[in-house]
């Protein structure tokens, strides 16, 4: 069955319940980072409390998508705004190719200048590691609620959290090892750090990209072999389907017998509907009727 308006308003005010939870997760996470890196003079630690308010900085930017996304279809989007929610994922691929190329150049600068070894006290690394425990929890949540709700800005938005997971594990890493005088293995981590964040980019890329191409949901072939089975349909033809966000989309026309009446062939038709919606996933299906 197609999603009513009050069940796509339900979903929306729970994407912005997790949403809101997260960003006060976040926020605090960058006070601590913010603070301990004053103190310490650790530009990774610094750098890392920038990196989680990109991640508060997304939370709000989803907030304001998901109440665009929400909007019933108009006359100037027939379909409907969910595409809005895919292009708030895709400016977070533009957040993390920045961050990265920030943290990047911070790394080439230490290891080709001087950088004075951070001096961070135990219990400034136990409040950290402490945020990467929220972190976690935060990523593993906001991943489980996004494939509930099927939206790509929860998706995309717990595939940057994870990456700040990484980026905080190998701040703590560098800053043990630079309290021992190693201080190369700080930007040497960074730069780990940012292949890491880039290879995250490229798969939330990779889940949006054919969303906003309208790429085909399903062959052409199982939508043909599934309506063709439906008992009066002599053919299926003009076949045609997209994917959409966060429903997925069909319409084709099948030939009936020409001597069928008008509600025998309706019929047929939504048979095929119900059909096509039950066996192949599809939220939104058009059937055209043509004798022949």
């Amino acid at each position: 069955m197609p999603a009513t308006p009050t069940d796509a308003r339900a979903r929306t005010d729970a994407i912005r319940r997790v949403l809101v939870g997260i960003l006060a997760a976040n926020l605090a996470v960058v006070a601590v980072k913010a603070v301990i890196g004053a103190r310490s003079g650790s530009l990774g630690i610094l750098g890392s409390a920038l990196d989680s308010a990109i991640d508060a900085a997304n939370n709000v930017l989803a907030l304001i998508v998901t109440a665009v996304a929400a909007k019933a279809p108009d006359e100037e989007h027939p379909y409907g705004h969910g595409k809005f929610e895919t292009l708030g994922a895709l400016a977070m691929v533009g957040f993390l190719c920045v961050s990265s190329f920030e943290l990047l150049r911070g790394a080439v600068n230490r290891l080709t200048g001087f950088a004075p070894a951070p001096t961070v006290t135990d219990p400034q690394i136990i409040v950290l590691t402490g945020t990467l425990a929220v972190n976690a929890g935060v990523a593993w949540y906001e991943r489980r609620r996004g494939r509930e709700l099927e939206s790509e800005i929860l998706n995309a938005d717990s595939d940057h959290t994870r990456a700040d997971v990484v980026l905080t594990l190998g701040v703590i890493g560098a800053v043990l090892l630079a309290r021992q005088g190693r201080r190369w293995v700080d930007p040497v981590i960074a730069i780990v750090v940012v292949a890491a964040i880039l290879a995250v980019a490229y798969r939330i890329l990779i889940r949006i990209v054919p969303v906003l191409v309208d790429e085909r949901a399903l062959p052409t072939g199982d939508i043909e072999r599934v309506a063709r089975e439906v008992d009066g349909v002599r053919g299926a033809y003009g076949i045609r389907s997209r994917a959409g966000a966060p429903v997925r989309y069909a319409e084709l026309t099948i030939a009936v017998d020409g001597a069928a009446t008008v509600a025998q062939a309706h019929g047929i038709a939504d048979h095929v509907e119900g059909r096509l919606r039950h066996e192949l996933g599809l939220h939104e299906v058009t059937v055209h009727v043509e004798p022949c």
